[in-house]
């Protein structure tokens, strides 16, 4: 998300970043810019105006202008911008507190994710709050929607309500808090029907299932793709059933983002969630400092900590540190840290958290870095038998052939792997001279992928 406006306001802050003083006039053509940089990636007219006007207040004052470092205060300036526009400095979680139990409705479109987004928070709620969940669908008018939550409760492991032929929403409502109450559930999620565009029959029922189950959280879930749409679904929503918090879907695919920025200004409420993915545990808390870190080219670094603080098994990892300290790194290594990125979720994703990457989008592009080929070097490692990934020097040309035939590829793409290998090995073996503190510097590099600019 966000990969357009990105690139823009790097370009811009690039161009004030080489100038020694700043005028009034480059501040004023800088935003200019950054003006139309918010409109092309679908913010909201009048939000793209507050939001220039706050940073025009303060970029053409003294504060800037007088500044030994005027760029660097614009970009500072224009990022504590984005984060009040966010959302402010801290994550808010969903509200789960309250008389058990506490009824959490989704509410949204037909096709923004929400069955989906429903399945993902309960399981997150379950696993991570230790909370049971269950979880009931109103949708009866969508073919096979009230079975769709039921296989993904299967999948997450929480309980669906059972769907009872010809019930309307509103007894499905009853009879969910009913069941929640006598069961001792403490939390129930209502997965509401969508339509294909706002109605009154839409809003009605809404309204009259928020009456009957009275939420702690009325969460609009909505498509980042859809741009300006979004912004005028989230003022309906709001207006209309009164909305707590927003969770945006299919942020892993859209390039512009506008809408994040756009839906949380006109609501006034905080965007909660994200989806960043398919499966079921790619839900994230929204976090506008980070979001805005990424935005400005500042990376994620906390994210990227995290993500691999879950996907990565951390007796593994001290195993692997060891091995590195003796100057041993063997292609079965590297077959286990690709697997291990592999995890940690989408390659670009991972990319778009680290500082600075936007600057070498094109290298990385050239160098073919995504999860195909990650997936394509897992394969070739795996096609090789245990003494070739430990030594190999074994790997002659009928064994290399023989591997790029089990691998699905070619003899070149076995070539380069190796060739990257041995020069990862050989920095293994200089950092392992120089003891810890050469490991430290050189950043752990085997869990970059091999052929990372750079490398």
């Amino acid at each position: 998300m966000f990969e357009s406006l990105s690139e823009k306001l790097g370009d811009i802050f690039e161009r004030l970043k080489r100038r020694g003083a700043l005028s009034e006039a480059d501040v004023g053509e800088a935003l200019r810019e950054i003006r139309v940089a918010l409109l092309e990636a679908d913010v909201a007219l009048a939000v793209v105006k507050d939001f220039i006007e706050g940073v025009r207040v303060r970029a053409v004052g003294h504060e800037v202008l007088r500044s030994v470092t005027p760029g660097q205060m614009v970009v500072k300036i224009v990022h504590d911008h984005l984060v009040d526009m966010l959302g402010g400095t801290a994550p808010v979680e969903v509200q789960t507190a309250g008389l058990p139990p506490v009824a959490i409705l989704m509410v949204g479109l037909q096709g923004s994710g929400k069955t989906t987004t429903s399945a993902k928070l309960a399981m997150r709620l379950a696993r991570r709050d230790k909370k049971r969940v269950l979880m009931a669908s109103l949708d009866v008018y969508r073919p096979a929607a009230q079975q769709q939550l039921a296989v993904l409760g299967l999948q997450a492991e929480v309980p669906v309500l059972q769907a009872v032929l010809g019930e309307q929403p509103l007894a499905i409502t009853r009879r969910a808090m009913d069941t929640g109450r006598r069961e001792g559930y403490d939390v129930v999620i209502l997965d509401t029907a969508g339509r294909l565009h706002i109605d009154e029959a839409l809003m009605a029922e809404v309204q009259m299932v928020r009456d009957i189950a009275r939420p702690a959280e009325t969460l609009l879930v909505a498509d980042a793709l859809t741009g300006q749409d979004a912004v005028n679904l989230a003022r309906e929503f709001h207006a209309k059933v009164g909305i707590t918090g927003l969770v945006l879907t299919r942020v892993d695919g859209d390039a512009r983002g506008g809408a994040a920025l756009s839906m949380r200004a006109v609501t006034g409420q905080p965007i909660k969630l994200m989806g960043v993915g398919e499966k079921l545990d790619a839900l994230e808390n929204f976090d506008a400092q980070r979001i805005a870190g990424r935005i400005l080219g500042m990376g994620d670094v906390v994210g990227l900590v995290e993500k691999a603080s879950e996907a990565i098994d951390q007796a593994e990892a001290e195993k692997a540190a060891a091995k590195m300290m003796k100057g041993e790194f063997t292609l079965e290594d590297l077959g286990e840290q690709l697997g291990q990125l592999r995890k940690m979720g989408d390659m670009q994703g991972l990319m778009g958290m680290l500082p600075g990457v936007g600057k070498i989008k094109k290298q990385m592009a050239a160098a073919n870095i995504n999860d195909k080929m990650i997936a394509r070097q897992q394969a070739i490692i795996q096609s090789m038998t245990p003494k070739e990934r430990r030594n190999p020097k074994l790997l002659n040309g009928s064994r290399r052939r023989r591997i790029a035939a089990g691998a699905g590829t070619s003899v070149q793409e076995v070539n380069r792997l190796l060739k990257q290998h041995l020069q990862m090995s050989t920095m293994m073996k200089k950092m392992g001279k120089l003891g810890k503190k050469g490991l430290l510097r050189g950043g752990f590099p085997g869990m970059t992928p091999p052929g990372f600019p750079g490398r």
